[in-house]
């Protein structure tokens, strides 16, 4: 019994890590339906694989965010964050990974790795952003995606949200019985990947998050380079941002200012 649960833990592992049916793939709204102007996009990825996103314009544009969401659901259930970063003055490109929502493909961590370099193309190639205007966000399992952008790339900043250090340390935690590190296919270091980013770096976690310790987001702070920020939330690991308001809000312009002043001064 023990043996088929290894191999169980084997072979499920990408139904265990990536929820694109959770609740739906089927987008159920849009940014206009909460006030936001909105442009779909269609990307290509370089092994030829159909993405699905939106790019959002700002009215008074002080840069250009690239969203990075989590391992459930699709763009369409990210509103309430499309808003709160249009009205801090960032355009925002959000895409769904392969498998995800309407892009096509099947969902793998090389894959989103993948998926991650064509939307950075999308930005700097496509629409000519300068990356010295680009700040990459990531929530949750998109927290260890947005690393591995940032860790390639230069962007303005990189902000990490509820985020995990690795899978192989999330699934020990979850199945301490099991011998899950030599088990897991699936890496996404986060924790690792940081030590190649060069650019400034927000964290941002809950002590009250239940899917992802709050020691997680203090190993990541630890590891990430200067010049660095962490700002703590309070509220669940889905509804933090929600739940902490004005402070989330505050928090996220006071550092993205900051990044951008830093990134005006380097040129």
């Amino acid at each position: 019994m023990y043996g088929a649960l290894c191999l169980y833990l084997f072979f499920m592992q990408a139904r265990l890590l990536y929820y694109p049916n959770i609740p739906s793939r089927k987008l159920t709204a849009n940014p206009a339906d909460v006030g936001l102007d909105y442009e779909t996009v269609t990307l290509s990825t370089s092994d030829h694989v159909k993405l699905h996103g939106w790019f959002i314009p700002a009215r008074n544009e002080r840069g250009t965010l690239l969203f990075f969401h989590g391992n459930a659901g699709n763009i369409s259930h990210r509103l309430d964050s499309l808003k709160i970063f249009h009205d801090i003055g960032l355009s925002t490109l959000i895409i769904d990974y392969r498998g995800y929502g309407r892009s096509q493909g099947s969902i793998s961590e090389h894959g989103t790795y993948l998926d991650a370099e064509a939307a950075w193309s999308y930005l700097t190639l496509t629409r000519k952003v300068s990356a010295r205007e680009i700040v990459v966000f990531g929530r949750s399992l998109g927290a260890a995606i947005g690393a591995y952008i940032a860790a390639q790339q230069k962007p303005a900043a990189l902000i990490l949200e509820s985020a995990f250090t690795s899978v192989p340390d999330m699934a020990a935690r979850l199945y301490p019985v099991f011998p899950v590190r030599l088990l897991s296919r699936f890496h996404y270091n986060t924790e690792q990947l940081l030590l190649s980013v060069s650019c400034p770096v927000l964290i941002i976690h809950s002590p009250n998050d239940e899917i992802i310790p709050y020691e997680n987001g203090l190993k990541l702070y630890k590891r990430a380079r200067e010049p660095k920020r962490f700002l703590e939330l309070r509220g669940d690991h889905n509804q933090g941002f929600l739940t902490s308001g004005q402070v989330y809000k505050d928090g996220l312009r006071e550092f993205i200012t900051a990044s951008f002043s830093a990134s005006d001064q380097s040129r």
